[in-house]
């Protein structure tokens, strides 16, 4: 396992528990919704109907949106580094009555055959905490021809505006050519992010076609993620996250 997967697998052990209080909430919920800002995925239409797709969900965490794909007539597999995140997912599995596979391993290194998948999901997942150049590569790999690939990460303009801890402000904080692999002081765990273009370069040298890229407003009366609490009116006024959809190549 290299450096950044070892710190993020103690970082989110670490994490767990809190985010077994949310998984609670999230898995009962009655449809999926992207990001902090809860947009609804009815409202943004990106994934369409997935009645019959085999779905690998990358990072799963708690896997709420391979739970939410279930439901929805997918046939999901959640991946994960962290044990206690899948612990945690293995237990809601048991209180909602839902079953799907849950594998521990590394988003840089899928241990599935080439071409098994009809679409990969990532949502803060391998999204962010892998490699970018590693697990796009991977979801190519595991994905049909034509099948797809729906990502969220942290908006560059909101990477740009973080403060040293990850706060926000409505100043820039970063120059442009910030590192794209960020360490966290407070954690030690390790996410990766980079701007616009140079995703679209990634995507299209991995055989992707870049289809959507939704930048992600919160509602004006939503309620606001802990994640923006010392600038409620951040992710109101500027996205904080975006999702990209892209195509393989066929």
């Amino acid at each position: 396992m290299g450096t950044h997967q070892a710190a993020n697998r103690r970082a989110w052990t670490g994490m767990a528990p809190g985010y077994a209080e949310a998984a609670e909430r999230q898995w009962a919920a009655t449809e999926p919704t992207w990001g902090t800002v809860g947009r609804l995925e009815r409202e943004l239409g990106l994934l369409g109907d997935v009645r019959g797709l085999d779905v690998l969900e990358l990072g799963c965490g708690t896997a709420y949106w391979s739970a939410w794909l279930q439901r929805r007539g997918a046939r999901p597999i959640g991946l994960d580094v962290t044990p206690a995140q899948l612990a945690t997912a293995g237990r809601m599995q048991a209180a909602h009555g839902q079953r799907f596979p849950l594998l521990e391993a590394d988003g840089e290194a899928i241990p599935l055959r080439n071409g098994c998948v009809d679409l990969v999901v990532s949502e803060y997942g391998a999204s962010i905490w892998c490699d970018p150049h590693r697990w796009v590569a991977e979801a190519a790999r595991v994905l049909r021809p034509g099948g797809r690939l729906a990502y969220l990460v942290n908006a560059w303009l909101a990477v740009l505006c973080q403060n040293e801890v990850g706060g926000v402000s409505d100043r820039l904080r970063r120059d442009w050519r910030t590192p794209r692999r960020i360490e966290w002081a407070d954690d030690g765990s390790i996410e990766f992010q980079r701007p616009p273009g140079e995703w679209i370069t990634l995507l299209r040298g991995c055989g992707f076609e870049v289809e959507r890229l939704e930048h992600l407003l919160a509602d004006p009366d939503a309620e606001v993620h802990g994640l923006w609490g010392d600038t409620p009116d951040w992710p109101r006024r500027w996205p904080p996250e975006e999702v990209w959809l892209a195509r393989l190549r066929g």
